[in-house]
């Protein structure tokens, strides 16, 4: 093949796992605006609504690592495509569900097929790019990840209210299938298939006792309110400890039997990656919890279309953007942890201006009132995400980068479902079982406040556990620094998620 052609096949394959990066990105956040259009279609209760989200979070949290460890094992060329094959089926699925519960379950499919997905494509571009040219490189997968950040609430918005052919909130699925069989054709065709030389081994008993504790703790939180809080939720919840302390004592085992634990425990003796650790879940359960109340608080509570409430939060993306990006280039490098301390900081201001607003303006507050509270809590989010990975990773050792930045983005995903489990506590809580139509907005604005004095809460935690951060930058960026770290390992392929997903929950 000529010097020409190899080129462009090169650029043609990054095309399209960009391509899958941003389709797997804007249906993360696509969702979110559409809640309350699908809950009116398909009678789904709230608890439902939380796991359509939540759902989503907890296969893909759960299934990141092993996915990335079946592309180093049996190339990623071919778990990608049949990710991505995968995840266009479940869109498909997705959108014709009839009911609450056959969208959850397509959900969580859709999810677990991700998983398989999104892993490889950092791995695709290590194995397809020279070190020299990965630089230009992963700067154009993050201006993707920025773009998918920036418009999947808005394309959300737009296919909602349009309500094309009749189909409500189904098109927020159904724009799936072009994209995804284009990217299965073309990756036939032009990705190049590549393994780990040493790829680490599979942990399937690992898996399945992360996912039994996590769903003995998640369930119950979600479906208790609507229950009446039964005893077997509380046995449910206490039962899942016991069922951790067996995955740890298992990891462990797994560890010295063949050094392929799902988590590697070790990490945990560097006290800045635990700290790091504390910090992504706690985030994870800030984001949870907020993005969803916001969604049910603007178009319930307020009833504002769609198209109203996904343009009330471009000021909030755009804020994240113009952050994230001064934070990594001007600020970290000469500031350090302060600056991850200050987004903290910052972005609970912003909560609580928003508390103040939505206290004093009641069902009268207007989208332009948003915007200072939402530029406030976007500046401060931007002050985090994007240096958040690098700061975590600071003192791992290098040629464990892989294992660790993969452990990053699942455990800041676990945060996520759990944060949308928490809503039926911190927002549903709130309200009575029963509310007369002429109340929901009185009650619905009340819940949101009481749910945002959650956030505020769990960001004050954030910013405390920030003090256990390396006080300066040590490491290169956390793109180029844990994909090359990872590209060439049997961990690397839990690693590549990192960077694609961990902005997804931004603007979920």
């Amino acid at each position: 093949m000529g010097t020409a052609a190899a080129e462009r096949r090169r650029w043609i394959a990054l095309t399209i796992v960009m391509v899958a990066s941003f389709m797997d990105l804007v249906d993360v956040t696509i969702v979110n605006i559409a809640i309350p259009s699908i809950q009116q279609d398909t009678g789904a209760s709230f608890s439902a609504v939380q796991w359509v989200t939540g759902g989503y979070a907890l296969a893909f949290a759960i299934g990141l690592i092993t996915g990335g460890r079946l592309g180093d094992i049996h190339g990623r060329k071919r778990v990608f495509l049949i990710g991505i094959g995968g995840f266009t089926l479940a869109s498909a699925l997705c959108g014709l569900a009839s009911s609450p519960e056959m969208l959850i379950a397509t959900r969580v499919l859709q999810g677990g097929t991700a998983a398989l997905m999104v892993p490889q494509v950092l791995s695709i571009i290590h194995a397809t790019f020279p070190a020299e040219e990965r630089g230009k490189v992963f700067g154009l997968f993050g201006a993707v990840v920025g773009l998918g950040a920036v418009s999947g609430p808005m394309i959300g918005a737009l296919l909602t209210e349009w309500d094309l052919f009749g189909l409500a909130w189904r098109p927020i699925f159904l724009i799936n299938l072009p994209v995804g069989i284009a990217g299965l054709l073309l990756g036939r065709r032009f990705i190049d298939e590549s393994k780990a030389d040493q790829a680490l081994k599979l942990d399937l008993v690992g898996v399945a006792l992360a996912s039994l504790g996590l769903l003995m703790l998640i369930y119950p939180l979600t479906h208790g309110r609507e229950a009446g809080w039964p005893l077997w939720g509380y046995l449910s919840m206490a039962g899942s400890l016991p069922v951790f302390a067996l995955f740890v004592a298992y990891e462990k085992v797994k560890t010295r039997r063949d050094g392929s634990p799902l988590v590697e425990l070790a990490l945990f003796r560097v006290k800045s990656f635990a700290a790091g650790i504390c910090v992504q879940l706690a985030f994870g359960v800030a984001l949870g919890i907020y993005f969803l109340v916001w969604t049910l608080y603007m178009q319930i509570g307020l009833g504002w279309s769609p198209l109203k409430a996904g343009a009330t939060g471009i000021p909030f993306s755009i804020a994240v953007s113009t952050a994230a990006g001064l934070s990594v280039q001007k600020l970290v490098p000469r500031f350090g942890r302060k600056v991850l301390q200050t987004g903290a900081l910052v972005m609970a201001a912003g909560v609580l201006v928003y508390i103040w607003e939505a206290d004093r303006y009641g069902t009268t507050i207007t989208a332009w009132q948003m915007a200072l509270p939402l530029v406030v809590m976007g500046l401060g989010m931007g002050l985090i995400v994007a240096p958040i990975t690098d700061a975590v990773l600071a003192e791992v050792p290098r040629e464990h980068a892989g294992s660790a930045s993969g452990l990053i983005n699942t455990v800041q995903q676990v945060g996520n479902a759990l944060g949308l489990g928490l809503v039926s506590v911190a927002f549903f809580g709130a309200m009575d079982d029963v509310v007369a139509p002429e109340a929901v907005g009185t009650a619905f604005g009340g819940a949101f406040v009481h749910a945002m004095w959650w956030v505020a809460g769990v960001l004050l935690a954030v910013f405390l556990l920030m003090f256990a951060l390396p006080r300066r930058r040590k490491a290169l960026g956390a793109v180029t620094g844990s994909a090359d770290a990872a590209g060439s390992g049997g961990a690397g392929g839990s690693a590549d998620g990192s960077t694609a997903e961990q902005q997804a929950p931004v603007v979920a």
